[in-house]
């Protein structure tokens, strides 16, 4: 800038200098001769060549300066522009990307679900295949279970309908701690009812000594439960009575029986059922396989509206559970 100032001034004085100098002679020559002499113009010509150059050159710099400066200028106010569209367009495809990771996810996942909804009928048949994964089933009585039951649990005369009745297959894990398939046979009123108590007993890994269909036992009911053995149907009276049972409708259902035994006071004098189980009528003691009301298979039966004989009064059956239909 003080460059271009100097420069200025330059042209300014040799402007001024060359008007006083012509101003001069034209004053300096007589009117009158004006119009005869021919001036001499020599030197102003030469004079007005450099003029010419110095205000060419001075223009040249003064341009090539503040052509520097424009650019300059200009040149600024770009870069944060330019770098404001990179921000954009950087900005612009996370959200292309996000679009095709949604897009191939959803791919993925309708894959996963594929593989999984073919995972899950795996496991389905292999549950079904596995003992350890429960069975429990109920079904209308076949042929060969009525040629069971018939002349045996199911004498002549009896007052219930094959109909009436259903083939219950349970898994139950038993005092060993392994799991077993038992059989039972009830009436179709309580079917669900037992599959899902012996279902959620199996689950919680509550021990049952076994269950077999009474047929195995005659369907001599003291051998059963002498044998500790967990059933529901027969069709015969009350021991001691000409009643018929709940369990001849099979709507009553005996638990670990052995270790829950029947007592009775006939005459004032106490009668333990099965033989053998006498330690176990004492319900203060404490054993295993004992059913009270904080026993799991308690819980289960009376929540499924069972009624329990631990509760009678004038007997303990303490192993029996009934519902009325």
């Amino acid at each position: 800038m003080n460059r271009i100032v100097l420069l200025i001034s330059l042209l300014f004085i040799l402007t001024i200098t060359g008007c006083a100098d012509k101003n001069s002679s034209a004053n300096e020559a007589p009117l009158s001769e004006a119009p005869a002499e021919t001036p001499d113009l020599t030197g102003d010509t030469t004079m007005t060549v450099m003029e010419e150059e110095i205000i060419t050159k001075a223009s040249d710099e003064i341009l090539t300066e503040a052509g520097a400066g424009a650019a300059m200028s200009v040149e600024a106010p770009e870069v944060p522009l330019t770098e404001s569209a990179s921000e954009q367009e950087e900005t612009s495809l996370p959200s292309t990307s996000e679009e095709t990771s949604v897009s191939t996810d959803t791919t993925d996942n309708n894959d996963s679900d594929g593989e999984l909804s073919a995972t899950d009928d795996a496991d389905n048949e292999e549950a079904s295949q596995n003992p350890g994964a429960g069975i429990f089933t109920s079904n209308e009585l076949s042929d060969d279970i009525k040629n069971r039951i018939t002349g045996v649990s199911y004498p002549p005369g009896c007052g219930i309908s094959y109909d009436d009745l259903r083939y219950l297959q349970l898994s139950y894990v038993d005092f060993n701690g392994q799991t077993q398939l038992g059989e039972m046979i009830c009436n179709k009123a309580v079917a669900n009812d037992l599959i899902q108590i012996f279902s959620e007993l199996y689950h919680a890994g509550y021990q049952i000594d076994k269950i077999k269909l009474i047929e195995e036992y005659g369907a001599d009911d003291d051998l059963s439960c002498a044998d500790d053995n967990t059933s529901c149907f027969n069709y015969r009276v009350v021991a001691g009575s000409t009643n018929l049972s709940k369990h001849a409708l099979g709507v009553a259902v005996d638990i670990n029986p052995f270790y829950n035994p029947y007592v009775t006071y006939p005459n004032g004098t106490v009668r333990i059922s099965p033989p053998g189980s006498e330690p176990y009528a004492d319900r203060k003691a404490d054993f295993p396989h004992k059913i009270d009301e904080n026993d799991l298979a308690y819980k289960l039966f009376t929540k499924h509206g069972f009624t329990w004989g631990g509760h009678w009064k004038t007997l303990k059956d303490y192993q029996h559970f009934q519902k009325p239909l």
